[in-house]
């Protein structure tokens, strides 16, 4: 059996790629109807540090931390009043422990300092703070406020955007300005949750389900189309 480690990329007008988006958008809502952030929030503040500890670690791990995480330090203050040692300690288990823990107590700090302990609600003022990219900054406008900011762009949503030759960048940032071009801006928020969610269950980095997969049809790189695995790019 072929296996491929690159989308085959088709010369498709745009017009017909958009198309084809929203019917790959259709079909992954019928088919999880209760995709939604993975992460366990009850306000903004509680979704930035849970994405800032999901920068290279999974999200279950992240939920496992959060649920003790979460019932000590319930606010800015209180994570600036405890030695880096200890909350280094708390959020081990997500790897990068030093790095995020800077993140999170400087982060923590500007937004008393400047925002009177709020998270802020605009991209540019949530790339100010310590730890936060656009990816983390998309997360939280998008499931906290319902600002429609961007695209959220992970490992899932970069394999899949090659697969369904949507985007053929390797930059996370030219890959969100692809996917904003043809995903209509009501599904920016949910777009992500959908290709997480099909990522997870069908289109997997090995051995991806082509069979079974909702969206075969629209999907270029489909084995059953191919004859090829796609592979894990």
């Amino acid at each position: 059996m072929k296996r491929t480690t690159k989308t085959r990329a088709t010369k498709e007008p745009l017009d017909t790629r958009k198309k084809r988006t929203r019917e790959i958008i259709r079909k992954l809502k019928r088919a999880y109807p209760d995709a939604k952030c993975s992460l366990n929030h009850t306000n903004a503040f509680e979704l930035l540090i849970a994405t800032i500890l999901s920068a290279q670690c999974t999200d279950d791990r992240v939920n496992i931390v959060t649920a003790d995480l979460f019932r000590k330090y319930r606010g800015p203050q209180d994570y600036l009043n405890v030695a880096p040692r200890e909350l280094e300690k708390d959020i081990q288990s997500t790897g990068f422990f030093r790095n995020k823990t800077k993140s999170i107590q400087g982060t923590s700090k500007m937004l008393l300092d400047e925002y009177n302990g709020r998270v802020p609600q605009t991209m540019d003022e949530l790339l100010e703070l310590p730890g936060v990219a656009r990816k983390t900054a998309n997360v939280v406008l998008g499931n906290a406020f319902d600002i429609k900011a961007g695209v959220v762009v992970d490992t899932h949503v970069t394999r899949l955007s090659h697969r369904l030759n949507l985007s053929q960048e390797k930059d996370p940032t030219k890959i969100e300005r692809d996917l904003i071009e043809l995903v209509p801006r009501k599904d920016w928020v949910i777009f992500p949750h959908l290709l997480i969610a099909h990522g997870r269950k069908i289109c997997r980095a090995r051995n991806p389900l082509c069979d079974q997969c909702p969206v075969e049809k629209p999907c270029p790189s489909s084995f059953l189309k191919t004859g090829v695995v796609p592979g894990n790019g």
